[in-house]
């Protein structure tokens, strides 16, 4: 309830006009309820990525043992599509522009993505891939993972998240073997 009535009112009155208060009284709860959930308004927003990278490292280190490191990465990004369904597209498209509209936000994240390239890289060298290997390939998924959200976030886009990401994956692929 919290988040549906902070992502309402950031998209009604604006992020930075919109107080905890307004969004307890939006949910029909209280401001001391909120602040059991979260830590502040910036926090309805990022709530979850925590799950989200634990099932995308379960899902690289779930990949055959023979997989290539770029195919335990593509393991991993697909898996982020049971994240990114139709359900959760109206709300990722507003909580998209409300972080992009404000500068704070950036900040949070590319702090979430910087620590989701260091667990898939920790789990690329878990699975004995040497540095710098490692990191670029996680580097390189966190890019395809962007570009992949921002795409399934326009208003425009009607294909799922899984698709876009296995599309971008095999663009790159033709891309790096040229």
């Amino acid at each position: 309830r919290f988040r549906a009535a902070a992502i309402e009112l950031f998209g009604e009155i604006g992020y930075e006009q919109t107080t905890v208060a307004a969004i307890a009284a939006r949910a029909g709860l209280t401001a001391r309820t909120f602040f059991r959930y979260f830590a502040d308004k910036r926090e309805v927003l990022f709530n979850g990525s925590e799950r989200l990278q634990q099932a995308m490292v379960d899902a690289l280190c779930q990949a055959p043992p023979e997989a290539s490191a770029f195919d335990a990465i593509a393991a991993a990004l697909t898996k982020a599509g049971d994240f990114f369904d139709d359900k959760r597209r109206p709300f990722a498209r507003l909580r998209s522009s409300v972080i992009a509209a404000n500068p704070d936000l950036h900040e949070r994240e590319l702090i979430k993505m910087a620590t989701l390239s260091a667990a898939l890289a920790q789990a690329l060298r878990e699975r004995r891939v040497g540095e710098p290997d490692a990191s670029l390939v996680a580097e390189t998924g966190i890019a395809v993972f962007r570009v992949a959200f921002a795409q399934w976030v326009c208003a425009s886009e009607q294909r799922g998240y899984s698709e876009i990401v296995i599309e971008s994956l095999a663009r790159l692929r033709t891309l790096t073997s040229r």
